[in-house]
């Protein structure tokens, strides 16, 4: 696409700032395979929509298809007349060719600012038509199909959290990416929103996996990098085949594929080949039948944006656990309580005092991948679980859980073990690359800023 390409060998590349966001329980539509839980820490950037530009903010997420906006087709939105340039998000527009990337800040147009989007408003709005190729072809890997309303329109639907649903139409409209009169003409969900805009920020959500309507297929973007700080959990998405020598050299993993539809495969996920885990560089004995998916395709391994902590089968969890647990017997005060496990499926935590400012040094925890190593150390092993207290103690738990109790069958790579190291999803050449990185100096040299 124009947006991406320079007049030579080198791509032009997009590259925006995350933010993080603490999303309510329910308050965002998720499809059914998708996991919810209480409070979710989700990474957002902001971009306009429609015309004239509507600023919106998304959730990244790397584990859905369909970007989708909350809609308002009753209340008209205002224009700000105290509105002021300098607090847009700073678009940013990279060029590989010159010296240092030649970085220029770019200033959006006057942009409405609203909780919701208003198609009503927006002359670049178009719904899509039921009988169109895109509602009768490109829906079908939907969760929960496609349907034809009233109008003729194509009509999607999303589960919430609490077993309620939104529904709405595909439409397409201009996504104002930063680049100027090049803004592409997007397909997405806009639906019906029944929460109240006080409850969050967020607009509504990014699809990025590999499915046919996901804003990567849709810009046909070769690649995208992304690098999430270890500090505030703000970062950088980069959309665009970016190759930053200062960067260092990535290593790589395959993205695995498989041709034929299975119950328990998500085709268009970012699944990768896990071959061990080790703890303190401690191989752990794990059968390696675990980490391969079966005959139904249950087990996979996926990196997703979209969830906060990593969730692994219980069989491969129970022997983590168990080492993790083993290795920090003399250094950390694990909570007796049966009855407390966070989020759900995380059931190894300790009571970590009050006064006491800084952690142990922990074991590290590796994710090994087949031409890849994922490292885990420190303070990103552990999460302080938000207002529980115990005695003079806070709680802090074990940043891995049991998939098993969540009823899902794979191995899940969420967010918060991805923190200071830049993530490549290479979609030409079917990779997944790595290498470990101060994202803050990432953000920095790439935007401008300073977290």
């Amino acid at each position: 696409m124009k947006n991406y390409q320079c007049e030579d060998e080198t791509k032009k590349i997009l590259t925006l700032p995350l933010k993080s966001q603490v999303i309510p329980y329910g308050y965002l539509p998720r499809t059914p395979n998708k996991l919810n839980f209480q409070h979710n820490i989700s990474l957002t950037v902001s971009i306009t929509v429609g015309t004239p530009p509507q600023n919106m903010s998304f959730i990244i997420d790397t584990g859905s298809e369909l970007s989708w906006l909350q809609c308002n087709t009753t209340n008209r939105v205002i224009p700000d007349p105290f509105y002021d340039p300098n607090h847009l998000p700073p678009y940013t527009t990279t060029t590989c060719s010159s010296p240092t990337c030649n970085i220029k800040n770019k200033t959006m147009n006057r942009v409405i600012s609203d909780p919701f989007f208003d198609p009503t408003i927006s002359s670049s709005y178009i719904p899509i038509k039921c009988s169109s190729p895109t509602c009768m072809t490109q829906t079908r890997d939907f969760p929960i199909p496609a349907s034809c309303d009233s109008n003729k329109l194509c009509h999607a639907t999303l589960s919430y959290a609490d077993s309620s649903s939104s529904e709405g139409n595909l439409a397409s409209d201009m996504f104002g990416l930063g680049s100027g009169s090049d803004n592409p003409r997007i397909v997405f969900g806009c639906m019906n929103s029944t929460y109240s805009s006080t409850n969050s920020n967020t607009t509504g959500l990014m699809g990025m996996n590999l499915g046919s309507l996901s804003l990567v297929s849709q810009l046909k973007i070769p690649k995208f990098s992304y690098c999430i700080s270890g500090s505030d959990f703000s970062g950088v998405l980069i959309l665009g085949a970016s190759n930053f020598s200062w960067v260092g050299s990535l290593n790589y993993t395959s993205l695995v594929q498989i041709s034929r539809p299975l119950p328990y495969f998500d085709r268009a996920a970012y699944t990768v080949r896990l071959e061990g885990i080790k703890v303190s560089n401690k191989l752990l004995i794990i059968s390696d039948t675990i980490f391969i998916p079966d005959h139904s395709g249950a087990g996979q391994t996926m990196f997703d944006l979209g969830t906060q902590f990593t969730y692994l089968l219980g069989s491969a969890y129970i022997v983590l656990r168990n080492e993790f647990l083993n290795q920090t017997n003399n250094i950390l005060r694990v909570l007796d309580d049966p009855n407390f496990v966070f989020e759900i499926a995380m059931d190894l935590c300790y009571r970590v005092p009050l006064n006491q400012s800084k952690l142990p040094e922990l074991p590290s925890v590796s994710l090994v991948f087949d031409g890849a190593e994922m490292k885990v150390l420190g303070e990103q092993l552990l999460y302080r679980v938000p207002n529980e207290i115990r005695g003079n103690d806070s709680v802090y738990c074990f940043t891995f859980g049991n998939s098993d109790l969540l009823g899902v069958e794979a191995f899940i790579i969420g967010h918060h073990q991805q923190q200071n190291m830049l993530m490549e999803f290479d979609i030409v050449n079917s990779r997944v690359g790595l290498v470990d990185i101060d994202c803050d100096l990432v953000g920095q040299r790439l935007l401008g800023l300073d977290n």
